[in-house]
C-alpha cells in the first residue's frame, strides 16, 4: 500500500534482498537502509550484524532490490493530448513498470519550445507525487525544423536536453546551427533519424511483407542516410548528438566508426526493434504499427548483438499512447505508437533471460546507463541518493494484457505476449508509490 506524501517516513530497512546496482558492480545478498527520502546505506551483507533499532522492516524476501529505472523517452500527453494520457495516468503506469525517472518529449500542445510550458510539465509533474519527470526542450519552434528555440533559456528553465522528438530535423542547416550553438554550452541534441521524402507516406518496412500486405513501405535507407548525414554535422560542429530509436543494422555500423573516431555520439533503441519484427504486425495489426517501423528479422538480430557488444547506450521505452480512436483504423491511417512504460523491465530482461547480457548488465541499460547519458542524479543506490527504487522477481512470469495496463491508452505491440520480470514495489524518495496487487 502507497505511503502517504505528507505521513512521516523515518528509517526503513529493507532486508533479505539481492541487492543489484550496476554503478558499483553489485550483486548479492543485502539490503538498503532509507531515512525519509534518502538512502543512508545499501550494498551487500549490509545487515549481517542486525537492523538498527526503530527502523521500520521490510522483507525483500529474496527478490531483486535495484535502483529505479530511468527512461529517457516517454511521450506524455499532457498539456494538448489527456484524451491519450496524462501526467497522472502516465505516473502510475511509469511506477507500475518500476520506472522512477523518466524524460517526456517535447511534442505536447503548445510544443515545449518556451519556458513557461518547461515550468508547467516540471510542477504538474511533481503535483502528482509519483515518477520525477524531466523535460526536453524542443530543438526548433513549434517542432516545425525551421528556426531552433532558445536553447539555453530553456536550459536555464529546467530542460535536460533537446529534441524534435519523433520529428526528423530535415534542414541540414538547421541541425548545424543547432549543434554548434550546442556545443557552446554543453548541451545534448537527441535525433530520431528518417529522412521524411524518402519515407514519404509509407506505413511499414519496406520488402517483401510490405508488398504482401499491399502497404506502402517505408525504406531502411530513410534512416541510414540521416544518421550519416548527422555523423558529418557533428564532425563540423563538435557538438554531441544522440540517436533515438535506431533501427537497422547499417545504422549500428556506421554509429560504429564514428564512435571508434572519438566523436561525441551516443545511440538507444526501443524494446520492439529488439523483441519483434515487422512479422508482428500479422493481418493489419495496429498495434504493432510504430515509428520507426518494426524491421527484418536481420535487423532485429543486429539491435541484439549492438545492445550486447554496447554500441547502442540504453534502452529507452518509446512510451507513445494512443487512443482507440486513433488505432481502431484501417492499417495505413492508424496512428504510430505503443505504449511502453510496463513492458520496459521484462522485455530487457528478455536479453538476460536469452542468454545475451548478464542480469546486471541489462538493468545498467535502463538505470545507470541513461541516468549518467542525460546528467541526472538517478539510476544507482548511492548513500545520501534520493530512495528511488525497485523491487522485482525477474524470474515470475506473467502476461501482457493490453486491456490491464495502468497507462490511459491500452496499445501496447507486445499485447498477449508472455514475459518474465515482475515489478512488486516501487519506491520514490522513500515513499511506496506502487505495490503489485495493491
Amino acid at each position: 500500500m502507497a505511503v502517504k506524501l505528507d505521513e512521516p517516513l523515518g528509517r526503513v530497512a529493507y532486508v533479505n534482498a539481492r541487492i543489484l546496482d550496476p554503478a558499483e558492480g553489485w550483486d548479492g545478498t543485502g539490503g538498503v537502509l532509507t531515512d525519509g527520502e534518502k538512502i543512508a546505506a545499501a550494498g551487500p551483507g549490509l545487515f549481517d550484524a542486525g537492523v538498527p533499532e526503530g527502523a521500520r522492516v521490510v522483507d525483500c524476501e529474496g527478490a531483486c532490490l535495484a535502483p529505479g529505472l530511468v527512461d529517457i523517452r516517454a511521450h506524455l500527453g499532457e498539456p494538448g493530448a489527456e484524451q491519450k494520457e496524462t501526467l497522472a495516468t502516465a505516473g502510475r503506469s511509469a511506477t507500475a513498470g518500476g520506472v522512477t525517472t523518466l524524460l517526456c518529449l517535447p511534442d505536447t500542445e503548445p510544443c515545449i519550445d518556451d519556458m513557461s510550458v518547461v515550468e508547467f510539465v516540471a510542477r504538474r509533474a511533481r503535483m502528482q507525487g509519483l515518477t520525477k519527470v524531466y523535460p526536453y526542450g524542443a530543438v526548433t519552434k513549434d517542432l516545425a525544423g525551421k528556426e531552433i528555440a532558445e536553447l539555453k533559456l530553456l536550459r536555464d528553465s529546467g530542460a535536460v536536453a533537446f529534441t524534435d522528438g519523433s520529428r526528423s530535423i530535415a534542414d541540414p542547416l538547421v541541425l548545424r546551427q543547432a549543434l554548434g550553438y550546442a556545443a557552446t554550452f554543453g548541451l545534448l541534441i537527441c535525433h530520431q533519424p528518417e529522412d521524411p521524402s524518402l519515407a514519404g507516406g509509407g506505413v511499414m518496412n519496406l520488402g517483401e511483407n510490405s508488398t504482401r500486405l499491399g502497404l506502402a513501405g517505408i525504406p531502411r535507407e530513410a534512416e541510414i542516410i540521416i544518421v550519416e548525414r548527422d555523423i558529418r554535422l557533428v564532425e563540423m560542429t563538435g557538438g554531441r548528438l544522440h540517436f533515438a530509436n535506431v533501427s537497422t543494422s547499417e545504422s549500428i555500423e556506421v554509429i560504429r566508426r564514428a564512435k571508434a573516431r572519438g566523436l561525441a555520439i551516443t545511440c538507444d533503441t526501443a524494446p520492439p526493434y529488439f523483441a519483434l519484427n515487422e512479422h508482428a504486425i500479422g493481418d493489419y495489426r495496429t498495434f504493432a504499427k510504430l515509428a520507426p517501423p518494426l524491421r527484418d528479422e536481420d535487423d532485429r538480430q543486429a539491435m541484439v548483438r549492438a545492445i550486447a557488444d554496447g554500441v547502442i547506450d540504453c534502452i529507452a521505452s518509446d512510451h507513445t499512447p494512443q487512443d482507440e480512436e486513433s488505432k481502431r483504423l484501417p492499417f495505413a491511417q492508424a496512428a504510430s505508437g505503443g505504449v511502453g512504460l510496463e513492458t520496459l523491465l521484462p522485455i530487457t530482461l528478455e536479453l538476460y533471460h536469452n542468454g545475451h547480457l548478464t542480469l546486471l548488465r541489462a538493468l545498467d541499460l535502463v538505470t545507470r546507463a541513461p541516468a549518467a547519458l542525460m546528467g541526472l542524479e538517478a539510476g544507482r543506490l548511492k548513500p545520501g541518493g534520493s530512495a528511488d527504487m525497485v523491487l522485482f522477481d525477474p524470474d515470475r512470469s506473467w502476461k501482457v494484457d493490453a486491456d490491464v495496463l495502468k497507462s490511459k491508452s491500452k496499445n501496447s505491440p507486445f499485447d498477449g505476449r508472455p514475459v518474465q520480470g515482475l515489478v512488486l514495489r516501487t519506491v520514490i524518495d522513500g515513499r511506496t508509490v506502487h505495490t503489485h496487487g495493491a
